[in-house]
């Protein structure tokens, strides 16, 4: 039976749309001038309101952001179980995700949330309202073996291989480090360097395969 969702009465619905319209401008500040020139008298001006009014939403810059970036991971999450539950073959869902982590890498905003992410009370802050990024972490990994595993068992995947090393080299390829130490050295667009890592992770580097 589904939940009915709450009635909001008209002074909840305008402190919500408000919240919205703050976010919504944070967000555009923080990519325009990063977070450290980002300042909530700009963020105040823009929505066109006055600066105690974001503290009433707000305590300060870093719950500001911490919330962006919270839910930010929730529509990241979203869009990976979006991914898995589709009824596609184990191979394409694969590829699939590896494009969405790819696009993940090289937005924007989550380069912008990724240098962010540095200070402790940030940190803090994500994790009371998100959960630890490291249990979020493990519950992917654990999506992606589970599909590494069907895989195997449709006949897609090598079974002589463990899923634990096959999980091990597709994270190892999209690491963020190695990527950008080839695509500063290497004449390779990000989405190039994507398809290269995609023939690597389901081809191997040799043209025959072993007998």
């Amino acid at each position: 039976m589904q939940t009915p969702t709450p009635h909001l009465t008209l002074k909840e619905k305008q402190r919500q749309e408000r919240e919205n319209l703050i976010l919504q401008t944070a967000e555009e500040v923080l990519e325009e001038k990063g977070y450290y020139e980002t300042s909530m008298d700009e963020i105040a001006t823009r929505v066109g309101i006055a600066k105690g009014t974001i503290y009433t939403h707000f305590p300060s810059k870093e719950e500001l952001v911490a919330t962006i970036f919270a839910r930010d991971m929730q529509k990241f999450l979203q869009g990976f179980d979006a991914i898995l539950e589709a009824e596609l073959t184990p191979r394409v869902r694969l590829e699939n995700i590896m494009s969405y982590l790819h696009e993940g890498l090289y937005g924007r905003r989550a380069k912008l949330l990724s240098s962010t992410y540095t200070g402790v009370d940030l940190k803090r802050l994500v994790n009371e309202k998100n959960g630890s990024i490291r249990e979020m972490w493990e519950c992917l990994i654990s999506k992606v073996s589970k599909l590494l595993d069907e895989g195997k068992a449709v006949g897609e995947f090598r079974t002589d291989v463990s899923t634990r090393v096959m999980l091990f080299m597709m994270l190892s390829l999209f690491s963020p480090r190695a990527h950008d130490h080839v695509l500063l050295e290497h004449d390779l667009t990000p989405d190039e360097l994507l398809q290269q890592l995609k023939i690597l992770c389901f081809y191997g580097m040799t043209q025959n395969q072993p007998e």
